[in-house]
């Protein structure tokens, strides 16, 4: 079996874990340049460095459809830069998932492949895609939406830790981004994580909590104020860092149960 993920941030990253580990061929899509801030378990590092290794599961860049068979045979997950997702009708998947997490569907449709998932808000079963996953932490995440739509974006990032708001850093101001931490590293509230060069000046960018740096934006990146530029886990777990998150891999989950289930795998 094939399947296409549209993403390969950390969220679709945990969905590709659970697809792979269960015997599922996949290729991934990100964009050229991904911005991705949870860079240790994102397989969209591949497109920047090559190739990339998630909790022992190698990613591969290649440039066209026809070098995925190579990739897949090795056991290995092809991932290329194709935000579009031209490369499906090449590829002629058994099932596409739209795993971007933009909080609305950037140009996936119904009639990609035999099935077609998506995830978390900007989806809606029946329309433009079979099945929705869900992507709100709660009691209803992971759970496979065969009618209707995934619970609206509110715009508060989930509970960890007991903070929410105050676990994400975001870019003091427009200009190039400069990370001053690195992910893994141990952060104190008021200690400066990143600044932004912003018309020949230093914009720092201050640790909101106390926590671990479990994601950062590289050095380089062009931001926009308030983009979102760092992640705190107040659980003060280095190893969190390194491994997919309960979230990604309960997602992962849904959505492994959609495809079997969809492409008709769990019948017998």
């Amino acid at each position: 079996m094939l399947v296409v993920i549209r993403g390969a941030g950390d969220l679709a990253s945990g969905v590709a874990l659970r697809l792979h580990r269960a015997g599922i061929g996949l290729v991934m899509t990100d964009v050229e340049h991904p911005t991705a801030i949870r860079r240790t378990v994102c397989f969209s590092e591949a497109i920047k460095k090559g190739e990339t290794v998630l909790e022992g599961v190698r990613a591969v860049r290649i440039f066209r459809p026809e070098e995925a068979k190579a990739v897949l045979d090795r056991g290995e997950i092809a991932v290329i830069a194709d935000p579009d997702g031209t490369c499906i009708k090449d590829l002629a998947p058994d099932a596409v998932v739209d795993a971007i997490l933009a909080k609305k569907n950037l140009g996936t449709t119904i009639d990609m492949a035999p099935v077609v998932i998506g995830v978390g808000p900007g989806f809606t079963a029946g329309v433009d895609c079979h099945a929705v996953v869900e992507s709100m932490r709660g009691h209803y995440l992971g759970r496979v939406i065969h009618e209707g739509s995934a619970i609206p974006n509110t715009g508060v990032p989930g509970n960890i830790g007991g903070f929410t708001l105050e676990r994400v850093l975001r870019a003091p101001a427009e200009g190039i981004f400069h990370p001053r931490r690195d992910i893994g590293d141990e952060v104190k509230a008021g200690e400066v994580a990143g600044e932004v060069e912003h018309e020949g000046e230093m914009v720092p960018m201050i640790c909101t909590i106390d926590g671990i740096l479990r994601g950062i934006l590289e050095d380089g990146v062009p931001v926009f104020k308030g983009m979102k530029s760092g992640d705190i886990d107040p659980r003060c777990k280095k190893e969190h860092c390194y491994c997919s998150s309960d979230k990604a891999l309960s997602i992962g989950g849904g959505v492994l149960e959609a495809v079997l289930e969809l492409t008709g795998a769990l019948r017998v």
